[in-house]
């Protein structure tokens, strides 16, 4: 049986347009609204003929929960996250330009979101977590992510270790973050098929999850702080391997 949510905000509604509409059941608009973005938003539902109802701030308000609405929600199908099979498929056909990011245990949604939004933008092959250590995509996932969400494959895996391996069998080559060593980002080829492996916010990769890596390279940061948060170590790395792969677009 399908799942369905709702999405909240402007940017996470156009997404659900833009790149997937088919799953879009239903848009709730704020009577009388001036914004002319949900204008827009009303003009591309109607395209895709897509039901719109208009209802109350109130109302909204009582749907979105803590979520800022901004006049505009939608009904939304989820997805199935994608599992290891498939990820054997897109790590295939990607082939020397595979890029995976790798997320052990992630279970903020602000950060999950902003991570797939950082590889929504550097273009990744997947996005990997672990079913039993991950938040899942929920509306505020959708919300942090601004559209990322819908623009790169989440892959659940039952066994992380096992999934690494694979990707290793495959020819991938993978780093896993920790600030623990001496090795720097800067010093590791990120040429080539690779996969990127960050840990939890508090606790960093799990022992096996690094035991799994082939290397482990940290983020230098002179000014003395121990750590960064994990969305935006993700953004350091991830544009380090798109400027090692001489991408400028």
């Amino acid at each position: 049986m399908a799942q369905e949510t709702w999405i909240v905000g402007i940017n996470p509604v156009e997404g659900a347009l833009a790149n997937d509409p088919g799953r879009v059941r239903e848009l709730l608009v704020e009577q009388n609204s001036k914004n002319a973005r949900i204008n827009e938003i009303l003009a591309a539902a109607r395209k895709h003929g897509i039901q719109v109802r208009t209802m109350g701030k109130d109302q909204l308000e009582k749907m979105s929960g803590e979520a800022r609405h901004q006049g505009v929600v939608a009904r939304y199908e989820t997805p199935p996250m994608l599992g290891e099979n498939e990820l054997e498929s897109l790590v295939e056909k990607a082939g020397p330009d595979c890029l995976v990011l790798v997320l052990d245990g992630v279970t903020d949604p602000h950060n999950l979101g902003a991570c797939l939004r950082s590889a929504a933008a550097a273009k990744v092959t997947a996005v990997v977590v672990p079913k039993d250590r991950a938040v899942g995509l929920t509306p505020t996932v959708r919300r942090a992510s601004a559209g990322g969400a819908d623009l790169v494959p989440l892959v659940a895996v039952t066994n992380l270790a096992r999934a690494l391996r694979s990707m290793k069998d495959a020819g991938v080559w993978i780093t896993g973050l920790a600030g623990e060593t001496e090795q720097s980002i800067y010093e590791v080829d990120f040429k080539g098929p690779a996969a990127l492996v960050l840990g939890s916010e508090g606790d960093g990769m799990r022992h096996l999850t690094r035991e799994t890596c082939d290397f482990i390279a940290k983020i230098p940061m002179p000014g003395g702080m121990e750590s960064l948060n994990v969305s935006v170590a993700t953004g350091i790395v991830l544009f380090e391997a798109l400027r090692q792969r001489g991408v400028k677009k």
